[in-house]
């Protein structure tokens, strides 16, 4: 009981100091959380969160989820922010309500990535809580538990990650339609292109487990095996995502004017991210779509990959500067007890785009 007590006082010390964070009177979306941080505890609730009403509702039900909706959303914030640091778009973030600005409705491939690494996200935290016994309502997955291989000498054993509990709250939380969305004759909608591409994140968490194994047996000997199944770092989860988002699909509008005769509607399986218009080449700041450009941003002078200066900086040519840097070096344990360095110096080239 004190256990619980203790997890909804959390709850609410989170609802609170996002009060301060996420921006008032405005349509803000959960994604929010992925910039706050804990604070003091203080009693709360969710009808103040950057929730949709629907999210608000499941919020009440189940406020214990709460630390796990913000841990899922700063983890698929800084996930992204990893795996597009070298490129145009560095999923950069900015104080509009969306937190994403633009980019959360263009229906481009940069849409199709937030929300599939967003669901991604939020798979992983609510089933690393419920791996861990922080919940009552999950735990671990005892359906292959007794089952063995005889003939490997293996068994299913030790606690392996209930995904389908966090699948299922993604769903809820993240969806606004139970239906199945990974087949539509006429064309996508933005709404359904979302939650397709959710949907291609939920899969990417289970298409990355793996099987861990304990060996068990006298002096050492792997005589027996005990395996369980276990999520990858969120980190590979995310490579997943960036290659997907690479050989993304491009489909049909449901609602643009006209089709050309040569296009066709194309049926896409579940684990691939959709898109329904071309990206902006994010080489210019343009406020109004909140694209920030590269002016400015540090390039790699002797890199052919989309972090060089050729590339990064859109034929605009870079500037040089030199930085110097400071730092402890050829670094020595004295008897005793503690460690003598010296301060070293050194001048290098620091590039930034025009």
């Amino acid at each position: 009981m004190e256990r619980r007590s203790c997890r909804v006082r959390r709850a609410c010390t989170l609802a609170l100091l996002l009060l301060s964070v996420c921006p008032l009177g405005a349509r803000a979306n959960w994604m929010w959380l992925g910039l706050s941080t804990a604070g003091v505890q203080e009693k709360s609730g969710c009808a103040n969160l950057p929730f949709s009403p629907k999210q608000k509702d499941l919020c009440r039900k189940k406020l214990f989820l709460l630390p796990s909706i913000q841990d899922g959303a700063r983890l698929a914030l800084s996930e992204c922010q990893s795996q597009f640091k070298h490129e145009r778009w560095n999923c950069s973030i900015n104080d509009q309500p969306s937190l994403f600005g633009h980019e959360l409705t263009s229906g481009t491939k940069e849409t199709a990535f937030i929300y599939a690494v967003m669901a991604a996200g939020l798979v992983h935290a609510v089933t690393r809580s419920c791996s861990q016994g922080n919940m009552t309502e999950c735990g671990c997955d005892a359906r292959l538990k007794g089952t063995a291989s005889v003939a490997e000498g293996w068994h299913w054993g030790g606690c392996s990650d209930h995904i389908q509990y966090g699948t299922w709250f993604s769903r809820k939380f993240m969806d606004t339609t139970s239906k199945n969305m990974s087949l539509l004759p006429k064309g996508y909608t933005l709404l359904t292109m979302n939650q397709h591409n959710s949907e291609a994140g939920r899969q990417a968490i289970e298409r990355t487990m793996s099987t861990d194994c304990r060996c068990h047996g006298v002096s050492g000997s792997c005589a027996v095996k005990t395996c369980w199944r276990t999520m990858a770092p969120f980190g590979r989860v995310g490579m997943y995502l960036k290659e997907r988002y690479e050989r993304s699909v491009h489909v049909l509008d449901r609602f643009k004017k006209k089709w050309k005769r040569r296009e066709r509607d194309v049926t896409v399986d579940k684990h691939k991210l959709v898109y329904m218009n071309k990206s902006p080449n994010y080489c210019l700041e343009d406020q109004h779509l909140g694209v920030a450009g590269t002016r400015g941003r540090r390039c790699n002078r002797s890199s052919h990959g989309p972090d060089g200066c050729n590339l990064l900086c859109c034929g605009r040519g870079y500037n040089t500067h030199v930085v110097r840097n400071v730092e402890r070096c050829e670094c020595k344990f004295v008897w005793c007890c503690y460690v003598r360095c010296r301060r070293c110096e050194s001048m290098n080239d620091m590039h930034t785009c025009k």
